[in-house]
């Protein structure tokens, strides 16, 4: 009984011990905590002043840097691809963007169909995927920064969709690239067999619907007066035993082909081009390389490299301590 007890008692004691030191430790780690605050509070009160003209001297300078370099205008337009999966077409597209990168102004002037000086005036031509959230088939983002994971199940990317932007240093070139972009597309020799083909099968779908829906008519008008005949007696006093006919699931059939029909009638007129264009570009009228562009890199780098100085220079004695120990 002695020892139990003298066991009981111990574990007590090493409980109690326990709870005084996570105690005690939670007690310095809120300590710590508010000291720091209090610390970097006094410190950034007491060198408010430089701080404050560190951010000065930052806007100052993104104004300087917007009126010294070459303005960049923004324009994004939404094209739906009639012929080649999206991945095809951005591919595609996107030899544009390795040209404006290269600096190939031959190629890209040729690509375009403009002259060397309107290229030299393309900064960026850029395709990017169109994000579909819940695979609703309805675009809800353009992915800019080509972070989405293909693996996701929920958010796809849009088979047919596809956002390109176009970026140059002058306002009214955007739709004149525009055009080019559009003419760069059509003029692709693979692109144009495709799509031929595509109108080509359209047609003899067409064709072979308008076919089947005569001949589901006739059948309807047949199946009509046969079962009406049935239904007269033979002889009378003859009683004719009813069953319900599915005459009306020929109607079912005629309008399922008419709605195939609708929608390649719709596709051979509003799609016959490679691309459609779903969202055209719209001239920006502010431009992409304003102080603000500037001024979210400018601005905190500045102040990082002020307040990281002042630590040193507040600090250089015991830092010095601490350099001559090692």
């Amino acid at each position: 009984m002695s020892e139990s007890a003298g066991k009981t008692q111990n574990e007590e004691i090493d409980l109690l011990d326990l709870f005084k030191r996570f105690g005690g430790a939670l007690k310095r780690f809120f300590t710590a905590i508010w000291t720091g605050i209090l610390v970097t509070f006094v410190f950034l009160a007491r060198n408010f002043l430089i701080l404050t003209l560190s951010i000065l001297l930052g806007t100052g300078l993104s104004y300087l840097f917007k009126f010294s370099f070459q303005q960049v205008f923004k324009g994004d337009m939404v094209l739906k691809t009639n012929t080649v999966p999206a991945s095809e077409m951005i591919s595609f597209i996107n030899r544009l963007h390795v040209y404006c990168q290269e600096k190939n102004l031959a190629l890209l002037a040729k690509s375009l169909s403009v002259s060397p000086q309107e290229a030299l005036k393309v900064k960026d031509i850029e395709a990017f995927w169109i994000i579909d959230r819940n695979r609703d088939k309805i675009a809800d983002y353009v992915d800019y920064g080509k972070s989405h994971d293909v693996y996701d199940t929920v958010d796809v990317r849009m088979p047919d969709r596809l956002d390109v932007q176009i970026k140059v240093i002058s306002n009214p070139e955007v739709t004149t690239i525009r055009t080019g972009v559009l003419k760069f597309i059509e003029s692709d020799s693979i692109f144009r067999e495709k799509n031929k083909v595509r109108l080509k099968q359209n047609e003899d779908m067409l064709k072979r619907l308008s076919y089947d829906i005569e001949q589901l008519d006739s059948l309807q008008k047949v199946k009509y007066f046969e079962e009406s005949r049935n239904h007269v007696p033979k002889t009378s006093g003859q009683i004719v035993f009813l069953q319900e006919q599915k005459t009306q699931l020929v109607y079912t059939d005629i309008y399922g082909l008419y709605s195939k029909k609708q929608a390649i009638e719709s596709e051979q007129i509003l799609n016959r081009k490679i691309v459609s264009l779903i969202s055209d570009i719209t001239i920006p009228y502010k431009p992409l390389t304003g102080a603000l562009y500037y001024g979210k890199v400018i601005i905190p780098l500045l102040f990082s490299i002020t307040l990281l100085t002042l630590i040193v220079v507040r600090n250089r004695k015991r830092l010095k301590d601490t350099f001559e120990q090692y």
